[in-house]
């Protein structure tokens, strides 16, 4: 009766109530709305740089590379057109010498030279027809010959357009000095050039962006995708800002045309104050001994990487309970198994992040009547042995508070985002999209069903406005993701490159004449047409024309 009793104690901790739901949503809009003000707040609200979103009807090839590591992996996609896609890719280990090396060009020869291994060996007849092409070709490579390439660089930079960004420092395990400060994408197409490769650098890509645009590529309906989010070691998100919310100024060079751009939130480290988020001895205590005390504490909630040390934390101090019976018996006779409980010496639970989450997909999907596939995993893989039911529908419960705390607060920044927004009140969405990638919302299960169930619970969504919002898995934003971001550069590339052909045309046309009023052209004689009108606008659609 002490084992149950304290069990319920413990699972109470963990209960988030319907109303502490919606004041933290609450919390997460003020905290955003900062961001959006100015920077150094909690939530970061960063610009990406990406302006624009895919529908789904984009074709072409497209190039994605992903340093995220000690492996380089390359990646072509090539869009069907019909929200479907092919991805092809290889994957090289980055050699350790490369990952200390004192120059950096040292380190992007080898990216560049992985590149054109990867062109040669799945691109040949395309790869060496743009190079025949581009040697004979005395003005280089036309635009439709070049393949544009999107850059997941995982470590910080400070971007300064959508294929621009400067290194800030290096973290998992490269050490390059030479590189800090210098723009990483310039740095990647220098060696391409030297290769004569047929790249172009067009993006420098965020994870939680690959994993929007991804989403609003594959998934069908009227409205685009919202929201890419990581629930997985870690968590982050990314979103579709209007321009005009955006206060703070925007650095760099980016395309105001449509209005909007993608934010990177950084919510992972919303609430760093614990102004709202709940705050056990275990959450503290993990926290005050992680690596970066009172940073991301959104994330040590959330994320995989944390719920098995809040399990372990837990469930260790209820062993060390003398009055508790948890993981250990008087006799064989009190255990259903009829054997007496030990636990190793080396068992995880006894060592610092030494249970991992996966262990709690395996408490939540175990119902059996003698959770026996449960008790399994914990002799199997936490050297518990001969766990009693008792014992392990005591670790079952704590685990599933755990998860189901998890699902409830990752629901929070979704359901501030989309009050946010406003969609809802939009008679034209007919669902509201959500991209959403890894292993909490792939493999734990019911974690999306445990979102949807606290999304209907806010004030402002409710259980309709719940049937309405779509949460998708997004799968490869570092490779289908960076490919679009790349197709999106290119087109603003392309636009834009137009614009200021005609700009600098009609600069030399006489001022002295009846004009007409063009949205994207100021100064557009009617008489006399000039030649180079034409040879802009044939073929195109310009839907907005509206002479005076």
């Amino acid at each position: 009766m002490a084992l149950d009793a304290e069990t319920k104690r413990i699972v109470s901790l963990f209960e988030l109530s319907d109303d502490w739901l919606n004041r933290a949503v609450g919390e997460y809009i003020s905290q955003a709305e900062e961001g959006l003000r100015s920077d150094g707040t909690s939530l970061s609200q960063i610009p990406t740089y990406v302006t624009a979103v895919p529908n789904g009807k984009e074709k072409g090839v497209y190039l994605a590379v992903d340093l995220g590591g000690t492996n380089f992996r390359v990646c072509s996609v090539r869009l069907n057109g019909d929200t479907t896609f092919n991805l092809t890719y290889n994957k090289v280990a980055v050699p350790k010498e490369l990952m200390t090396a004192k120059k950096a060009e040292d380190l992007f020869a080898f990216l560049a030279k992985q590149i054109e291994t990867f062109l040669h060996e799945h691109h040949k007849d395309e790869f060496e027809g743009v190079r025949r092409r581009t040697r004979s070709t005395r003005k280089g490579q036309k635009d439709e010959d070049i393949f544009h390439l999107g850059f997941t660089f995982s470590y910080p930079v400070k971007q300064l357009a959508i294929n621009k960004g400067t290194l800030m420092r290096w973290t998992k395990g490269f050490d390059i000095p030479d590189a800090i400060g210098k723009d990483v994408c310039a740095l990647l197409q220098t060696e391409l050039d030297k290769l004569h490769l047929p790249v172009r650098v067009a993006a420098l890509v965020n994870d939680t962006v690959g994993t929007l645009l991804a989403r609003s590529y594959t998934s069908s309906g009227h409205s685009e995708t919202l929201v890419g989010a990581i629930f997985g070691t870690g968590t982050n998100g990314a979103y579709v800002e209007k321009l005009s919310n955006i206060k703070k100024p925007i650095e760099g060079e980016y395309d105001a045309s449509t209005g909007k751009m993608i934010l990177n939130t950084e919510w992972g480290s919303f609430d760093n104050q614990l102004n709202i988020l709940p705050s056990t001895t275990w959450d503290t205590d993990l926290d005050r001994e992680s690596v970066n005390p009172g940073f991301h504490v959104f994330e040590k909630r959330v994320s995989g990487m944390y719920l098995g040390e809040i399990v372990r934390r837990s469930i260790l101090e209820m062993v060390q309970n003398e009055q508790l019976s948890l993981f250990k018996d008087v006799n064989s006779s009190s255990n259903d198994w009829r054997s007496t409980t030990s636990i190793s010496p080396q068992s995880g639970l006894m060592q610092l992040w030494g249970l991992d989450s996966s262990v709690l997909s395996v408490a939540a999907s175990d119902n059996t009547p003698e959770l026996s596939v449960l008790r399994q995993e914990l002799e199997d893989n936490l050297d518990i042995y001969s766990p009693s039911l008792e014992d392990a529908q005591a670790f079952k419960a704590i685990a599933d508070a755990v998860g189901r705390r998890a699902a409830r607060l990752a629901a929070v920044p979704i359901a501030g985002v989309l009050l946010q927004s406003g969609q809802l009140n939009d008679p034209d969405s007919d669902v509201i999209d959500i991209g959403v990638d890894g292993s909490l919302v792939e493999h734990y299960p019911f974690f999306r069903d445990m979102m949807y169930e606290a999304l209907a619970a806010v004030d402002g969504i409710g259980p309709d406005g719940a049937k309405r919002i779509r949460i998708g898995i997004a799968k490869d934003g570092s490779g289908v993701g960076a490919a679009l971001i790349a197709l999106v550069a290119a087109k603003m590339e392309k636009e834009r490159g137009v614009g200021d052909a005609v700009k600098r045309e009609l600069d030399t046309v006489p001022g002295n004449c009846e004009c007409f009023c063009f949205p994207s052209f100021s100064r557009l004689c009617l008489f006399p047409l000039h030649p180079f009108f034409f040879s802009v606008v044939e073929g195109r659609d310009f839907p907005e024309f509206n002479p005076l």
